[in-house]
Order: structure tokens, then C-alpha cells, then sequence
């Protein structure tokens, strides 16, 4: 089969080759999958556990890509709640080959089932984000209605995820980014907007929650805006500071089939929009994960039409 692997840590993005690989075996409670449509974060090849596994041990070359949407073609011994030729999706494990590849081996737990009336690119890009948006703020960060939120980011992938999330369970939005996204945070539900380069944000005053996809200054800044009792969430690793008043959560995000059911719902009823950017194809995926262009919106590898 066709895969995207990388096998040299130091060349990073950059060493990202198209390979033929063997075919996948599922292990015990495994499914392999026909991948349909793989998603992609940028920061894979920074991740301890695309170059090692569980025990620290080498595991190159490794196949990139933890999200799919795609078609159940194998069942591994005693595994159950899924069947071959159904449609799923979702988040594999951190630590195995994963999904820019034309089949992948994942354990039957990772994954839900996806609807017949959403299509496969939609389908590989809500693991990531939407689980991520989920967790931190009903997990994490214990929403409840009438809090505020402050949502760094929010006409990327995870934020604009995290800002309609919100909206929908009755939080008031302020979104952040760049001048050029004030309309798309807006359009995805923010009420207000703030530029991180011309505005200042101390003065949008204190928010029960921030929910932070960048770190440094920006999370340091922030920490300071979190009312007391309030939380600061991150998905950048361990935060650099917490709120005087209040805690600082860092999560890495977690395969839930519950979560992702009631993810997918909400994009077949409308009331949650994707925010896919670009849509390439697996032979194309090598000249569009490495390029320098800034990324809007999540980027989907269609490895099958």
C-alpha cells in the first residue's frame, strides 16, 4: 500500500517521503480500515511518540496521520461493536502508524461510526479537533451556561470548534487571531473579536475560561484575564503560568466513541460547521505537508475519492 512515512527526526517535516509499506494485521480488538480521508496536525513530527514507542524504543519509519474517516475491512480476534464494511471514524493511537496511508490498523475502541450522509473528508476532520474542543472545555475546563470564554485562534481548525461548542451551550465568545480572521471567528459564532497584534487583550476584561492552542506570551497574558474560580486550558504542553485565582489544566487529547457520536450529530443537524482549509490527495500529500504556506483551516490528505 501507499503511506506517507518519515524515519529521520532531524529532517522532520521535511523528511517526509511516499512509500509502499506492507499491509496492516490487526492485533487483538484491532480493525484494519480502508482509509478514505486522513487529517493532519502540523506539530506531528515534534512528537516524542512519532519516533518511539511506548518503551522509548525506535519504531521509524513511521506512517504520520491519527485521523480518519474510512471503511472497516478486517476484525481482529475478539474484537466487537463494529463490522467489516461499516463506516467509521476517528483518533488512533499516538504511538502506531497511522492514517496517511491507504489502510491502517487501529484499535476498534478509537473509533465511531460515521453516518452515511456525512462525507469522508468531513468525517477525518473532526477527531482531532472536535474531541480537543470537547474535552477542554466540558472536560477540563467545566463550562457551564452564562460563563464567558476566551477562544485563542478561532478561525483555525480547533478553535473554531471550540467557539461554536460554546455558543451552542450558552458562553459568551471572544475569539482571537489575526486581523484577517475577524470575520471567519465571527461567522463560526464569536461575539467578539480581538487582534493579537494590534488590540490589546488585557482590556476585554476578566473570562471564566481561556482555552489556549498557542502558549507563550499569549498564554502568559492570558492567565492574568481568568477570573477567580476560572480555568486556563492548553493543548501546548505544561503552562508557563496559571491564573492567581483560579488553575491552569494541559490535556493531550483522548479517542472517545461517546464524544465523537455526539461530535458527528451536530454536524448532520447544523448545528456545527467544519473548518476544513485544504483538501489534497495521498500522492499529492508530501509538496502539501511540507509546504510553508500558513494553514487555514484543517488540512485533509483525500487518500480515496
Amino acid at each position: 500500500m501507499k503511506a506517507i512515512v518519515v524515519t529521520d527526526e532531524a529532517a522532520g517535516t521535511a523528511g517526509m517521503t511516499l512509500v509502499q509499506r506492507p499491509e496492516p494485521q490487526p492485533a487483538i480488538n484491532d480493525v484494519v480500515v480502508r482509509v478514505h480521508a486522513s487529517g493532519y496536525v502540523p506539530t506531528e513530527t515534534e512528537w516524542p511518540s512519532t519516533w518511539t514507542d511506548r518503551a522509548g524504543r525506535d519504531r521509524t519509519p513511521s506512517i504520520l496521520g491519527h485521523e480518519l474517516a474510512g471503511v472497516v475491512t478486517a476484525l481482529g480476534y475478539g474484537t466487537t461493536g463494529l463490522s467489516v464494511g461499516q463506516r467509521v471514524f476517528g483518533l488512533t493511537d499516538w504511538h502506531r502508524d497511522g492514517t496517511l496511508a491507504e489502510y491502517t490498523a487501529v484499535e476498534a475502541r478509537n473509533l465511531a461510526p460515521l453516518p452515511g450522509d456525512v462525507d469522508f473528508t468531513v468525517g477525518a476532520s473532526l477527531p482531532i479537533s472536535g474531541l480537543t474542543a470537547w474535552q477542554g472545555l466540558f472536560e477540563h475546563g467545566r463550562l457551564r451556561a452564562g460563563q464567558s470564554v476566551l477562544a485563542h485562534g478561532a478561525a483555525g481548525a480547533v478553535g473554531s470548534i471550540v467557539t461554536q461548542l460554546a455558543r451552542e451551550f450558552g458562553a459568551y465568545v471572544i475569539g482571537t487571531g489575526r486581523a484577517a480572521d475577524r470575520q471567519k471567528a465571527l461567522d463560526f459564532g464569536a461575539q467578539e473579536f480581538v487582534d493579537l497584534e494590534t488590540d490589546a487583550l488585557d482590556q476585554i476584561g476578566g473570562v471564566d475560561l481561556v482555552f489556549d492552542v498557542i502558549g507563550g506570551d499569549i498564554q502568559k497574558r492570558s492567565a492574568a484575564l481568568v477570573r477567580a474560580g476560572g480555568t486556563l486550558v492548553t493543548v501546548v504542553g505544561p503552562p508557563e503560568v496559571r491564573p492567581a485565582n483560579g488553575q491552569a489544566v494541559d490535556f493531550v487529547v483522548e479517542s472517545d466513541r461517546a464524544q465523537l457520536t455526539e461530535i458527528v450529530q451536530r454536524v448532520r443537524d447544523g448545528r456545527l460547521r467544519t473548518n476544513i482549509g485544504t483538501v489534497a490527495s495521498l500522492d499529492d500529500a508530501v509538496a502539501t505537508l511540507t509546504s510553508t504556506e500558513r494553514r487555514k483551516g484543517k488540512t485533509i490528505i483525500s487518500v480515496r475519492p
